[in-house]
C-alpha cells in the first residue's frame, strides 16, 4: 500500500504542475497560485516553480509575499532572466531602495538607459518621501473594502466609483478571486448603490464595467466595459495569442444615458475597434469639448497612450489625436481625468517618478501640452497611484494600492494647501536623501554664474569641467558661509521624461564630485529641469548645429551668501 501511494503521488505531481501552468497561461493567477503552493519544495531546488509562485503573488498585488518568494528563487537555477527585474520592482514598491537598485543592476547588461531611469526612480522616491508637501492624504475607509475600489468620479451631488467587491459568494474573476468590476454609487462617504443598474443595450455578455466619466449635468456617461472574447481568427495582432489561443479581453467605451435610477447604453464610442486595440478610461474636459481616453492603437508612443478627440460643430467626435511624446512615453500612460483651466491629470510608468504608476498633471492650451509635472509624495508613492479627481485642485480624490489601505486599490481623499517653502526638484546621491529645501533667491551683488557642460546623453564630469569644479570647492572651503545652487539641464532632443531623468543624473554627478572633494552636503542646493529654460533657439524639432545644442547640456552654479 505504501508503494502504491508513492507511485500515485509521483503521478499526481506532473499533472498538478501542468494544470497550474495552464491556469497561469490563462492569467488566472489566483487559482494557479493555490496549485503552485502545493508543489513548492521545502528546499529551494526548483527555481522556475519558486519564481511562478512569486509572479502569482506579484500579479495579485501581494508584494510582501512576492518579495519572500523572489528572494528564494533568485538563488537557484532555472529562473528566468526577468526574475531580478521583477524582484527589483517588488523591492522598490516595498521601499527597500538599496536592495532594489542592486537587483536592477543585475537585471541589465551594461549602462542601459532603462537602468539609469530605474536607478533615478529609486533616488527620487527616497528623496520625495522626505520632502515637505502641501498635500494631505486620507483613506476614505467607508468606501473601501478588501477588494479593489478605485476611479471615483463626480456624478452630480454624489459620486460613482469602480469596485470588484464580492456582493455574493461567487467569484467571477479567477485572476483575482473577486467579482467582475462594476460601478457603484456613493453619496458623501457612504455607498448607496450596490451596484448601479446598467441596461446592456448594444453590449452583450459584459465582464468588467467601469470607470465612468460623466458630463457636467451628470445625465450622460462614457463607461469602460470589457468585451466578449472574440474568435481567435478575428484577432489582428496574433502576438496576443498564447499556446491556448487566449488573449486579454479588450476594452471599449460605451455611451449611456441616465434613465431614472438606471443607465441605458445607447451608443458606442466611434473609434472602438476591439479586433485591433482597446479604448478605455474616458475623461471629459469641463466644457465638454474634449474627450480624453487611453488606447494601445497604432501611432502611439508606446504600450498605452493618452489620446484625445475634439467635438466637432455637428456634435460628433473628431479623429483621435495622440497627446504626443512629452505626455506619452514608450511605457504605459493611463487613467486621464480633467480639472479646470485645461488641466489634464494622468498616470505614467515612463516619466521620472517614485515607482509604479505616478500621477502627473499638464495643461492643454492652443493645441499644445505643457511639460508634465510629477505631483510627488504623498500624492504619489512607490505603488500604483492613479485616477485623480478634482474640480479646483484644492481637494479631491485619488486611487492607490499603497501600503496601509483597506485592501487592494483604495480611494483616498486629498487636500492641498500651498507652502511657502515647497522645495524645487530635490534629488539625492547614493542612498541618503539630500535635505529638502527651496532654492534661495539670487543676490544680484554676488562669484558670476559658473557653468559646466556635458557630452550628448552623458552625465560624467568632463576634463574641461574639472577646473571650474575645483574652483567651486576652493571658494566654498574659503567661505564657510557660502552655499551653492546647482541647476542641471539638457538639450531639447528626446522626450521630456527622459530628459528630466538625464538632468537629474547630471546634478547628482556634480553634487557627488563636490562632496567627494570635501564640501558638506548641507551647503548644496540641487535642482534639475530637463529641457526647460533653453539658452538659445534650439527647441524640439529645430535643426541646430551641435555647438549650439551643446550650450543647453549644462549645469549652472550660483554662489549664495548663506548668512
Amino acid at each position: 500500500m505504501i508503494v502504491l501511494a508513492c507511485v500515485a503521488h509521483a503521478q499526481e505531481q506532473p499533472d498538478l504542475r501542468r494544470q497550474a501552468d495552464k491556469l497561469y497561461e490563462r492569467f488566472e493567477y489566483f487559482k494557479s497560485l493555490g496549485l503552485y503552493i502545493k508543489l513548492a519544495p521545502k528546499k529551494d531546488s526548483d527555481g522556475a516553480l519558486l519564481e511562478r509562485v512569486a509572479d502569482c503573488y506579484r500579479n495579485i498585488n501581494d508584494y510582501s509575499e512576492a518579495e519572500k518568494w523572489y528572494a528564494r528563487a533568485i538563488g537557484t537555477t532555472g529562473v528566468s532572466n526577468a526574475a531580478h527585474y521583477n524582484y527589483a520592482e517588488v523591492l522598490l514598491r516595498n521601499k527597500k531602495f538599496t536592495e532594489a537598485k542592486n537587483q536592477y543592476k543585475l537585471s541589465f547588461k551594461g549602462d542601459e538607459p532603462v537602468l539609469k531611469f530605474k536607478l533615478a526612480v529609486c533616488d527620487s522616491a527616497a528623496a520625495w518621501m522626505k520632502a515637505k508637501s502641501g498635500y494631505t492624504i486620507k483613506n476614505e475607509s467607508t468606501l473601501n473594502t478588501s477588494s479593489s475600489d478605485w476611479g471615483l468620479a463626480y456624478a452630480g451631488e454624489g459620486f460613482v466609483f469602480t469596485s470588484d467587491r464580492k456582493v455574493d459568494d461567487k467569484a467571477a474573476d479567477n485572476r483575482t478571486g473577486n467579482n467582475w468590476f462594476k460601478l457603484y454609487k456613493a453619496s458623501g462617504s457612504a455607498v448607496t448603490g450596490l451596484p448601479l443598474t446598467i441596461k446592456e443595450g448594444l453590449i452583450k455578455g459584459r465582464f468588467h464595467v467601469g470607470p465612468a466619466a460623466l458630463n457636467a449635468t451628470a445625465d450622460t456617461a462614457y463607461i469602460t466595459v470589457a468585451t466578449d472574447v472574440s474568435p481567435a481568427k478575428l484577432i489582428i495582432d496574433k502576438s496576443e495569442l498564447t499556446s491556448q489561443r487566449l488573449y486579454t479581453r479588450r476594452l471599449q467605451i460605451v455611451i449611456a444615458a441616465k434613465n431614472g435610477d438606471k443607465w441605458d447604453i445607447f451608443g458606442s464610442f466611434p473609434y472602438n475597434d476591439v479586433q485591433r486595440y482597446s479604448t478605455d478610461n474616458a475623461a471629459l474636459s469641463t466644457d465638454g469639448k474634449i474627450l480624453y481616453f487611453t488606447s494601445d492603437m497604432a501611432g502611439g508612443q508606446g504600450k498605452t497612450d493618452i489620446w484625445y478627440c475634439i467635438k466637432q460643430p455637428n456634435r460628433t467626435w473628431g479623429k483621435p489625436v495622440n497627446c504626443g511624446k512629452d505626455v506619452n512615453t514608450p511605457a504605459e500612460e493611463d487613467f486621464p481625468t480633467t480639472g479646470n483651466n485645461g488641466i489634464l491629470y494622468y498616470s505614467s510608468k515612463g516619466l521620472p517618478g517614485m515607482g509604479g504608476f505616478d500621477i502627473f498633471k499638464t495643461s492643454f492650451n492652443s493645441g499644445k501640452f505643457s511639460t508634465p509635472e510629477n505631483l510627488k509624495s504623498p500624492v504619489n508613492s512607490t505603488s500604483d497611484d492613479f485616477y485623480l479627481t478634482t474640480s479646483d485642485g484644492g481637494e479631491g480624490y485619488l486611487s492607490s494600492n499603497r501600503e496601509g489601505g483597506s485592501g487592494s486599490d483604495d480611494i483616498y481623499r486629498f487636500t492641498y494647501q500651498p507652502l511657502n517653502d515647497v522645495p524645487v526638484n530635490i534629488v539625492k546621491r547614493n542612498d541618503e536623501p539630500l535635505t529638502a529645501r527651496p532654492a534661495p533667491p539670487a543676490d544680484e551683488s554676488q562669484v558670476d554664474v559658473q557653468t559646466i557642460y556635458y557630452d550628448l546623453d552623458k552625465a560624467d564630469i568632463r576634463p574641461d569641467a574639472v577646473p571650474i569644479m575645483d574652483k567651486l570647492v576652493f571658494l566654498l572651503k574659503e567661505h564657510p558661509g557660502f552655499k551653492l545652487q546647482l541647476s542641471s539641464y539638457t538639450d531639447s532632443r528626446a522626450s521630456a521624461g527622459y530628459n528630466m531623468a538625464l538632468s537629474q543624473r547630471r546634478v547628482i554627478a556634480a553634487v557627488d564630485y563636490l562632496i567627494t572633494h570635501g564640501v558638506k552636503e548641507t551647503r548644496l542646493i540641487p535642482a534639475y529641469f530637463g529641457k526647460n529654460n533653453l539658452v538659445n533657439k534650439c527647441a524640439d524639432g529645430v535643426d541646430c548645429p551641435e555647438a549650439e545644442q551643446q550650450m543647453n547640456r549644462r549645469t549652472e552654479f550660483k554662489i549664495i551668501d548663506g548668512n
